[in-house]
């Protein structure tokens, strides 16, 4: 099952704009994967998997949010 905010989560209209920027744009793939990290690391302290202090979990989640941004600049860019 995927984690809590997995990318087609956040952006269920645009699956198909996703899989044609992942499969033709090198960054944008690196960013995907990257979130997924992020987003991985995220949910493994909010479920005391992974333990870890409030101030890393937040820079988590701000780190989490930034690629995201870029990710929807991305996508927005791709549709314009």
């Amino acid at each position: 099952m995927a984690a809590s905010h997995a990318i087609h989560e956040e952006f269920p209209n645009d699956a198909q704009t996703i899989h044609d920027l992942k499969t033709s744009d090198n960054h944008f793939a690196r960013l995907l994967d990257e979130y997924d990290e992020v987003n991985d690391e995220v949910a493994a302290a909010e479920t005391h998997v992974k333990p870890t202090s409030e101030e890393h979990e937040t820079e988590l989640r701000r780190k989490r949010a930034h690629l995201k941004d870029e990710i929807a600049r991305l996508i927005n860019a791709a549709k314009a």
